[in-house]
């Protein structure tokens, strides 16, 4: 792979070439794609979903919007500090292409500004409703009128290839989605491979996949645009990662295993004591231990740290990019970057301590029941109405139903398949309290 492939401006429906250095500096085009991400509806709903607590009116946990936010902070700082080092190793990017250090930090910022955004409500417990109500609910039925790859789409729904579908999928007058340059859309694809064969390997871009069935041509279009390499056979659709999806990665890996840590101290399931001690591992050789005996509050020294540590971890990730970045260009990297920081065990205490902690608290138990219970009844109300539309055996209740659903959901769709994504793709946009809003009005619980 090649950078100056990799960082394409290109957008769908594209008929012309766009080059960085005619590019508007005032208007790039990568801080487009920012600008697309950070105005559209389905960004917005972020506000409203589950990062750890569910349904939680807890003001200082943290959201799907506010965790994407920092993740986007943090993704920039990792781009800026590596698009610096490569453009002093490669200056031709610069001197021939016209290229800038803060173009690497614009795209993994809105890449990682969208890393969530086709996630449903309830966290990736919603993920797991939805598989579960076709691998072993009502929605088995379907199973033998499906091929096995669209199949596996659906028991095995992912966030990251739902995103896809959110930022490029087409509807009447809106061509294209968002239009995301190419190279944005690169670095967003963590696992650029289709949901079958499911992880044919131990390489850390095979460990989910990356598109639906129905998004796979335009999935393999962005990839021949950019040159990523393929790394499937036959009739198997899959490639080596964009060189800057490691650093969206690691943005994510860096700010929930922190910041996931500090919501859980503050709501109490983590106590300051242990917290202080793990944080204290990871940071303890750039503490300013003058200004932190100066530090009162509990959420002061929690803050302190909170920052040191994910400084500590941008910097130890540009670090392992940079000495692998010709085995990462040649798709010989199989790792996340935090997999080969110096810091992995510390990382993995918070997160073992963050599972036991609050991944596991009642609480969040709790709400993750609800969000199932809630999620299976939405899929099997519209799923049924939706299809006896198509099928010409509509009733009045169906009819019902299908008048609150927004507009924009109302589309066609002539395939079993996508009727089925159809109705999964407009409840995962739900945030988490219009879907219990939906429940309460169908059920009759409100």
């Amino acid at each position: 792979m090649n950078w100056e492939q990799l960082l394409s401006l290109k957008r769908q429906g594209d008929t012309a070439k766009r080059l960085r250095k005619e590019q508007d500096d005032t208007r790039l085009g990568f801080e487009v794609d920012y600008d697309r991400i950070i105005f559209s509806a389905a960004f917005r709903s972020l506000q409203d979903k589950t990062q750890v607590i569910p349904l939680s009116k807890t003001d200082f946990v943290h959201t799907r919007l506010t965790h994407s936010l920092e993740v986007s902070v943090v993704g920039r700082s990792l781009g800026r500090l590596v698009g610096k080092k490569i453009i002093e190793k490669h200056p031709y990017l610069q001197e021939v292409h016209g290229f800038h250090m803060n173009d690497f930090g614009a795209i993994v910022a809105a890449a990682s500004l969208a890393h969530d955004i086709g996630n449903p409500p309830f966290g990736h417990s919603g993920e797991k409703a939805i598989g579960e109500y076709f691998s072993i609910g009502p929605g088995l039925k379907f199973k033998a009128q499906l091929t096995d790859k669209q199949w596996q789409d659906l028991i095995d729904f992912e966030g990251n290839a739902n995103g896809f579908s959110v930022l490029t999928g087409n509807r009447p007058g809106i061509e294209g989605g968002l239009r995301i340059s190419y190279a944005t859309l690169g670095a967003f694809m963590k696992y650029p491979k289709e949901s079958l064969p499911k992880k044919p390997t131990k390489n850390i871009s095979d460990k989910k996949y990356g598109f639906f069935q129905a998004d796979k041509d335009f999935f393999q279009e962005v990839a021949a645009d950019l040159g990523l390499i393929r790394n499937k056979s036959g009739n198997d659709i899959g490639f080596e990662r964009h060189p800057l999806a490691y650093l969206v990665e690691a943005a994510d890996d860096i700010c929930y295993t922190i910041i996931d840590f500090e919501d859980g101290i503050n709501l109490g399931l983590v106590s300051e004591d242990y917290a202080l001690e793990y944080l204290i591992k990871l940071v303890q050789g750039n503490i300013d231990t003058d200004k932190y005996k100066t530090l009162e509050t509990r959420e002061d020294r929690i803050s302190y740290l909170r920052a040191l540590a994910i400084n500590t971890l941008i910097n130890d990730a540009v670090r392992v990019f940079l000495e692998n970045e010709e085995a990462i260009l040649q798709g010989k990297f199989p790792y996340a970057l935090t997999d080969k920081s110096k810091y992995k065990a510390q990382m993995d205490d918070i997160i073992q301590l963050s599972v036991q902690k609050i991944y596991r608290s009642r609480e969040v138990i709790d709400k993750e029941l609800k969000g199932y219970q809630i999620i299976h009844t939405l899929l099997d109300k519209f799923i049924t109405a939706y299809n006896n539309r198509a099928e010409g055996k509509k009733t009045q209740y169906d009819q019902l139903l299908l008048q609150i659903l927004p507009e924009k959901h109302l589309i066609e769709k002539e395939s079993l398949y996508g009727r089925l994504l159809h109705i999964c793709h407009f409840i995962s946009l739900l945030t988490d309290g219009n879907a219990l809003l939906y429940y309460q009005n169908i059920t009759g619980l409100k």
